[in-house]
């Protein structure tokens, strides 16, 4: 069985490149794979590798400069869902695109799991997902608001459009882990929001923490690896991945005409050129050819993550 630690922590970073290095090199001697993105604000990624493994990684991050109280969220999986380690350098952790943005200076108020379902249920509390559109598609809590966002970045945009809908009302907001509900919070106090609440540790922590007899989550939660989406209890899911464009997709969707195992979806079949499927189609037949060699092939991991 192996561990899967989800991460992020907001701290300056003035010479982000100076620690990719040292980083992916202790990652990749323990064995450990999946992507952490570096920045000048901060840390954010995910993980995966045996107990020894997280432990040293963890460590590592947590002597970097301002992450001696690095949390992070774990859960498991049965198979390695990443094919390799990668360590980016990035403007942000999480990209919202506004620079006045500010975690370190103010954010909501975290909700603890077990509080969350009190909070949601009053009648002068708006609840906002702040996933994208694909997220939101395979679950959600009850009676919460689909901006229907293609991005992150596309946030600030549809906030200015629709604040009207909430005067009077406090805000509660909620995402995968955390991290975009630490910049979200932060730009609606900026705007004026008196009240802003978030779910502390995300729909993860809320998923391993609240049974599912009392939970007010329906579907599955969507995780950016080879697992798909996630339970109560973290369990996984039933979802798969569109290879071409990286949507999850249902075991329904799966048997739509348009689905081609690697090349298409119902979503994406006009997203791309018959070249593009052509290329996709090759690229398939290179993974299922491993596949019956017994190897890896990073090619199940091709096309471009959403959002």
């Amino acid at each position: 069985m192996l561990i899967v630690a989800a991460l992020y922590h907001f701290t300056p970073f003035p010479e982000p490149q100076a620690l990719k290095a040292p980083l992916a090199r202790i990652a990749c001697g323990q064995g450990v794979r999946g992507t952490l993105l570096l920045a000048p604000e901060g840390i954010n990624g995910t993980i995966a590798g045996t107990r020894q493994g997280i432990d040293a990684v963890i460590s590592h991050i947590r002597a970097l400069p301002g992450c001696a109280d690095l949390s992070w969220k774990e859960s498991t999986a049965e198979t390695m869902p990443f094919a390799r380690m990668k360590v980016r350098i990035k403007c942000e952790i999480v990209t919202m695109g506004q620079p006045d943005v500010d975690p370190r200076a103010a954010v909501g108020r975290y909700v603890e799991p077990q509080d969350w379902n009190a909070l949601i249920a009053s009648d002068d509390v708006a609840l906002i997902d702040t996933r994208n559109d694909y997220e939101v598609g395979i679950g959600t809590f009850d009676g919460a608001i689909d901006p229907g966002t293609v991005s992150f970045r596309d946030f600030p945009s549809w906030w200015q459009a629709n604040a009207h809908r909430f005067e009077g009302k406090r805000v509660a907001m909620f995402c995968t882990g955390g991290i975009r509900c630490e910049k979200s919070t932060n730009y609606l106090i900026s705007q004026g929001v008196e009240e802003v609440f978030h779910l502390k540790g995300g729909i993860l922590k809320y998923l391993e923490e609240v049974p599912e007899a009392q939970s007010r989550w329906r579907g599955e939660c969507f995780v950016f690896d080879q697992r798909v989406s996630l339970g109560h209890g973290l369990q996984q899911g039933s979802h798969s991945l569109c290879h071409a464009c990286r949507r999850p997709l249902s075991a329904a969707d799966r048997q739509r005409p348009e689905y081609e195992e690697g090349v298409s979806c119902h979503r994406c079949l006009s997203e791309y050129s018959d070249a593009d499927r052509a290329r996709f189609r090759e690229r398939q037949r290179q993974v299922e050819l491993a596949e019956r060699r017994g190897q890896d092939h990073i090619g199940a991991d091709h096309g471009k993550p959403r959002g």
